[in-house]
C-alpha cells in the first residue's frame, strides 16, 4: 500500500515537472510505431523570462510508442538550441549568472533538459547553454547559442 502511494506521488510530481513554458512550433515524425504515437523531433520556442526581446528555439527528440504515450519513456540527451533577438532588449528583472531559463523533464523523475543563461560583459552578448542532467550523472552532450545585444530600430 505504501509503495503504491509512493509511486503514484512520484508519477504526479513528474507530470507537474514535465510542464514547461515552451510553445510547440512544429514536429516531424522520425519512426513509425504500431502502438502509440510515432517517435518525433519537436521544435519549441520560449522567451527568456528576464530578458525581454530574446526568444530561444529548442529542438529535441520525443519518444512515442506505449511508453512515450504514458510518459514512462526516457528521452535522449540530444537537443539543439538557437536563441535570437526578436525585439528591443529590455532587462525585466536582474538576471543571475548561470540562471536556468528553461527546464523540462526527460524521464519519469531522474533526467531533465536545462537551458541556462550567461552574460559575456566584454562582448555584450547573452550566451545560452542547453544540456541534460541526471540525479547521478549527466551527459556531455550540449548545445550553445549567443545573442549579441544590438540596436533595435524604433527603440
Amino acid at each position: 500500500m505504501k509503495i503504491t502511494i509512493f509511486v503514484t506521488t512520484l508519477i504526479c510530481c513528474a507530470m507537474i515537472v514535465a510542464t514547461s513554458q515552451a510553445e510547440e512550433i512544429g514536429s516531424v515524425d522520425t519512426e513509425f510505431k504500431w502502438l502509440g504515437p510515432d517517435h518525433k523531433i519537436v521544435v519549441e520556442a520560449f522567451d527568456d523570462p528576464k530578458i525581454e526581446g530574446i526568444t530561444c528555439y529548442l529542438s529535441r527528440s520525443k519518444k512515442g510508442g506505449l511508453k512515450g504515450m504514458v510518459g514512462l519513456a526516457e528521452e535522449t540527451s540530444d537537443a539543439s538550441l538557437a536563441c535570437r533577438q526578436v525585439g528591443p532588449i529590455r532587462v525585466v528583472s536582474e538576471p543571475k549568472e548561470g540562471e536556468r531559463v528553461f527546464s523540462e523533464s526527460r524521464s519519469l523523475i531522474f533526467k531533465s533538459l536545462q537551458v541556462v543563461r550567461f552574460f559575456d560583459k566584454k562582448r555584450q552578448t547573452y550566451v545560452y547553454l542547453a544540456y541534460s542532467d541526471r540525479v547521478i550523472e549527466g551527459s556531455p552532450q550540449n548545445s550553445i547559442s549567443t545573442v549579441p545585444i544590438q540596436y533595435w530600430p524604433g527603440r
